[in-house]
């Protein structure tokens, strides 16, 4: 089944990626301004090595991207995925609602 625009595969990496509340963290911080991973680092109690590591989950989910500038890898939020997230789990809150009527209207019949 895909979820929204994402195949299951994209949709398992994204949702595995925003699980992490530091992850989420980064999502936010990212698509407001480019920062370095240097500059992020610094924004965690964690080694710049966790951070990275954080960075490339992310990467691979779709929701950042990074870029060389000089001798600096800024990353940067990628907001179609984001996006891409949410209709799925609009798509799961639709399904779900939809559900619960069917079941509201079956309760309401009369026996």
């Amino acid at each position: 089944m895909v979820v929204g625009q994402l195949s299951p595969p994209q949709a398992d990496k994204v949702f595995h990626a925003l699980a992490d509340a530091t992850r989420r963290d980064i999502v936010c911080t990212v698509l407001a301004e480019e920062h370095s991973v240097s500059a992020l680092a610094r924004r965690y109690p964690m080694s710049f090595a966790a951070v990275q590591k954080h960075v490339a989950v992310l990467e691979e989910a779709g929701l950042v991207q990074k870029r060389r500038s000089g001798r600096e890898a800024l990353v940067g939020g990628v907001i179609d995925r984001v996006r891409d997230a949410r209709a799925a789990l609009d798509s799961f809150e639709l399904l779900w609602r939809n559900r619960v009527a069917q079941m509201d209207q079956v309760l309401s019949e009369d026996p």
